[in-house]
C-alpha cells in the first residue's frame, strides 16, 4: 500500500511540475513569439522525443524480462524441492524421511518468512541452514545407499539446481538498475516535457491537455520501470506461488 501511494504522489508531483513549467514559460513569453520557432522546436522535439521513447522502451523491455527470470527462478527452484522430496522416497536410506520433512519445512519457510525478507535484498540464515542440512543429509544416503546410487546421484543433482536458484534468487533480490541510467532516463523525462512547453500554440489549454498527458505518461512508464526493476520489492512483485503449489503437491505426498 505505502509503495503504490508513493507511486502516485510521485506521478503527481511529476504532472504537477510539468504544468507550474509551462504557466512558467507562458509567462516570460508569448504564444506568437514562440510560435516563429515552432518548426525549430518541432524538429528538435521530434529527436529528443524519438532518442528518449526508444530507451524508455527498451528499458522497460529488459526490466520486463528480468522480472520474468526472477519469477520463473522461483518457480525452477520449486520444482527442484519437489524433485527432492519425491526422490527420497525412493531411497532405501535411513534419513529419506528427515530429507522429505526438510524439504516441508524448506518450502514453508520460504513462503511465509524468506519471501519477506529479500524486499530488503537478503536472505535468511535459517533457509541457508536448511540447504547445509539437505548437503549432509544427501551425504550420508550416499554413504548407506549403494543398491541405489542412480537415485543418490540424482538426489545431488537436483540439490545442486536448487542451491543454484536460491542463489539466483537471492541476486534478483538485490539487482537494480546502475544510477547513471536512472539519471538519464530521468533526464531524458524532464528535457523531452520541458521542450513540449516551448511551442507557440494558440489555445493555452489545449497546450496544457497536451503537456498533462506527455508528462503523465513518462511518469507512469518510469513508476513502472522502478516498480518491475526490484522483482521482490515493488509494487507488482514475484509471488511464490510455485512455493504455494509444491507444498500442496507435498502435501498430497508427492502426487501430482
Amino acid at each position: 500500500m505505502d509503495s503504490a501511494l508513493n507511486n502516485a504522489l510521485i506521478i503527481a508531483a511529476s504532472v504537477v511540475a510539468a504544468i507550474a513549467f509551462l504557466f512558467v514559460v507562458t509567462r516570460t513569453s508569448t504564444a506568437p513569439a514562440r510560435k516563429e520557432s515552432n518548426d525549430f522546436t518541432g524538429a528538435v522535439v521530434a529527436v529528443i522525443g524519438t532518442t528518449y521513447a526508444v530507451i524508455l522502451a527498451f528499458t522497460l523491455s529488459g526490466v520486463w524480462t528480468m522480472f520474468q527470470e526472477a519469477q520463473k527462478n522461483e518457480e525452477q527452484e520449486a520444482n527442484a524441492l519437489v524433485n527432492i522430496y519425491r526422490i527420497a522416497g525412493l531411497l532405501d536410506s535411513d534419513n529419506a524421511a528427515q530429507i522429505r520433512t526438510l524439504c516441508l519445512r524448506y518450502g514453508q519457510h520460504v513462503v511465509q518468512q524468506e519471501i519477506h525478507t529479500l524486499e530488503t535484498g537478503a536472505l535468511t540464515p535459517e533457509g541457508s541452514a536448511m540447504v547445509d542440512e539437505f548437503w549432509r543429509l544427501a551425504g550420508q544416503a550416499r554413504v548407506h545407499g549403494e543398491r541405489d546410487d542412480i537415485n543418490v546421484y540424482q538426489l545431488t543433482e537436483e540439490l545442486r539446481l536448487l542451491t543454484q536458484y536460491r542463489r539466483i534468487r537471492a541476486l534478483n533480490g538485490r539487482e537494480e538498475l546502475p544510477a547513471i541510467l536512472w539519471a538519464v532516463l530521468i533526464a531524458g523525462g524532464v528535457i523531452t516535457v520541458a521542450a513540449s512547453c516551448f511551442f507557440g500554440v494558440p489555445s493555452f489549454r489545449f497546450h496544457l491537455l497536451q503537456v498533462m498527458v506527455l508528462s503523465l505518461l513518462i511518469a507512469l512508464v518510469l513508476v513502472a520501470i522502478a516498480d518491475i526493476d526490484r522483482p521482490y520489492q515493488g509494487v507488482v512483485k514475484v509471488q511464490p506461488e510455485g512455493f504455494r503449489y509444491a507444498l500442496q503437491t507435498l502435501g498430497n505426498d508427492g502426487s501430482p
